[in-house]
């Protein structure tokens, strides 16, 4: 028979994203959604197709994995398998969620890029600081030297 409970679609995507430690704005950078459109999916029950399809691949999940997520069987499974490490039970009656790494690897290929342009900036100012500072040093002894008399 089966399971004819409701399903709260936001409610899934919101607990993965929360399991998996992704905030939702890293979220929203994943998918090209704002902030508060994010926000706002998490509290719908239902939504398209097209934007389950997005989230799911922001996540790193699949549609289906958001569809079916069951918080308990998720615990249980990540209980089982990953903190025990007890692979003596028959796994494929558990619930067994797989995620993609893709969307933390370009969350770092970002922070990577950010801390190169961050590198470069700072490059920047030490060279515009030096050269003020070596300004100002021309200036002070361009001041000190005497001054050429005023002839008629």
């Amino acid at each position: 028979m089966a399971d004819k409970r409701s399903v709260h679609l936001g409610r899934n995507a919101q607990r993965i994203r929360e399991m998996i430690g992704m905030k939702q704005s890293a979220l929203a950078m994943n998918t090209g959604y704002s902030q508060q459109y994010i926000s706002k999916i998490e509290q719908s029950e239902r939504f398209a197709d097209e934007v389950l399809q997005k989230i799911a691949e922001g996540l790193g999940v699949t549609p289906e994995l958001i569809r079916n997520f069951n918080e308990d069987k998720a615990i249980y499974n990540i209980q089982s398998n990953c903190i025990y490490n007890d692979h003596s039970t028959n796994s494929s009656q558990h619930y067994q969620p797989t995620f993609n790494n893709e969307p933390i690897d370009k969350v770092i290929a970002l922070f990577e890029k950010l801390l190169q342009g961050e590198k470069e900036k700072v490059e920047l100012l030490s060279n515009v600081n030096k050269a003020i500072h070596d300004l100002g040093q021309q200036i002070n002894a361009l001041k000190n030297r005497e001054e050429p008399a005023s002839g008629s």
